[in-house]
């Protein structure tokens, strides 16, 4: 969509604001907002977290190591559980944007699209299908948790080289797949067509339920990581602290000043928002 330039806009913003990078980069968010935070969350994990525990100083080489291990690793798996689970949700639920009427009541429809022109842009819908969206991370919490701890000593034994992610891009094609992502569509119709979740969305979606949902997932993953950890009879006795004190002060500080950093730029953010749309 083009938008004609205003007034109060610097002269880049012609480019900026028309972009078709940024178009896709904020669909594919919407799209699939948890693939979207695990795809951030590799690129992060796998450079800049690994540089800034090597700058580390007074810090132990071996700690370091398992602590890298660890970053890799939870991203990896992290990214290849998601891929293949959110896929497949991120349909099914565009499934139901294309044809509502298909997979959720008539009461349900009316309920969620409220004021709104139609039902995609209605704020409850969105929160309805966020809740899926993003509510993987949860669902996948215990196994990438147990993957993660399970790769760490198969990383070490790799060092100094890094592991590399391998994209297996799975193509899913035919008639079968496409009738299971009509089911899952049905599935997560009855879902949405339930009290519960309509009263949900009447309720909270006007708060921040995406970051309290992230929040929510990060702190699950510390937790399940650090009791497979403790669990894990590979990884030595000694470097088992050092990795939980890592996970727990990682999160925390990820958290809290992510929290900070919105609260930031969120007068900047919305009026970009205004703008670009």
């Amino acid at each position: 969509m083009k938008i004609n330039s205003q007034k109060n806009l610097p002269n880049f913003s012609g480019n900026l604001y028309n972009s078709k990078m940024l178009k896709k980069t904020f669909e594919f968010a919407s799209d699939n907002s948890a693939l979207f935070c695990a795809t951030t969350s590799l690129v992060l994990s796998s450079i800049a977290r690994p540089l800034a525990i090597l700058a580390t100083p007074d810090t132990d080489k071996e700690n370091k190591k398992y602590a890298i291990a660890k970053s890799i690793s939870s991203t990896a798996v992290g990214y290849l559980l998601m891929y293949l689970v959110s896929n497949p949700v991120s349909k099914a639920i565009k499934n139901i944007d294309k044809n509502p009427s298909k997979f959720l009541n008539n009461s349900t429809i009316e309920n969620l699209k409220g004021s709104a022109k139609n039902l995609n842009s209605s704020k409850k819908y969105q929160f309805a299908t966020q809740l899926f969206k993003l509510g993987l991370g949860l669902l996948i919490a215990i196994p990438k948790s147990s993957l993660t701890s399970f790769l760490i000593p198969q990383i070490i034994k790799l060092a100094p080289q890094k592991k590399k992610e391998d994209e297996n891009k799975i193509s899913f094609k035919g008639n079968l797949y496409n009738k299971g992502i009509d089911k899952l569509s049905k599935g997560i119709g009855n879902i949405i067509n339930t009290k519960i979740v309509q009263e949900s969305a009447q309720k909270l979606y006007k708060t921040n339920f995406e970051q309290g949902m992230i929040y929510l997932t990060d702190v699950a993953l510390t937790g399940a990581f650090i009791n497979k950890t403790v669990k894990n009879k590979n990884i030595e006795e000694k470097r088992k602290k050092p990795l939980i004190y890592n996970s727990i002060l990682s999160t925390s500080f990820s958290i809290f000043s992510s929290l900070a950093l919105n609260k930031i730029i969120d007068k900047p953010y919305q009026n970009f928002i205004q703008k670009f749309s």
